[in-house]
């Protein structure tokens, strides 16, 4: 994630009780979207977010498992960019609004490379409104968006492992190069 505009003071809030979880391996990609689907539909969760009407905001939750989640607030107009979540797998779910993700529906090589061109018919794009989410494998590139002109998004991510690297790329036509490698000590 990069630095919102406005980063309230780190919160702590307490997510709807926890689902079960697969022993030893912690959660999967569809026990993480369960979870963001029960967090986007609870009130009190969502409320617990200040908005800003300028960039991102974020609060971190408590995930399932063992698992790193977060409650974002997306101003209309903002996005992510292109980037992955490394080896960890997750999911999010819109609790209010209409987010826009547009993913790659190819696996990208995990190092040795700076940029690739992508061959046709490899982009995927997914509208998620209110009470839908999503879940992925790791090595999922993907940007989200909140594309409208006047209404705010809120949703909920998690992620398992928690996020050891974010990937950042950037993307002209069917090329995609790689940018930027941020560590948890830059969004947290």
């Amino acid at each position: 994630m990069s630095a919102p505009t406005h980063a309230p003071a780190p919160l702590h809030v307490p997510a709807p009780s926890a689902f079960p979880v697969s022993p030893g391996s912690g959660p999967t990609a569809a026990e993480l979207l369960a979870f963001a689907l029960r967090t986007a539909a609870d009130p009190a969760v969502v409320d617990s977010l200040p908005l800003d009407p300028e960039g991102r905001t974020w609060i971190r939750l408590d995930g399932p498992g063992g698992s790193e989640a977060w409650l974002i607030g997306w101003p209309p107009g903002t996005g992510t960019g292109w980037h992955d979540h490394a080896e960890s797998r997750g999911a999010f779910a819109t609790a209010r609004g209409r987010l826009t993700e547009h993913s790659l529906s190819v696996r990208l090589p995990s190092e040795g490379w700076q940029s690739l061109e992508l061959a046709d018919g490899v982009d995927r794009t997914r509208a998620l409104t209110a009470g839908t989410g999503r879940d992925f494998g790791e090595h999922h590139v993907h940007e989200v968006r909140n594309e409208s002109g006047t209404e705010h998004a809120v949703s909920v991510h998690a992620y398992y492992p928690p996020l050891p690297l974010i990937r950042r790329y950037s993307r002209n036509g069917p090329v995609l190069t790689l940018e930027q490698v941020e560590r948890p000590a830059d969004w947290q």
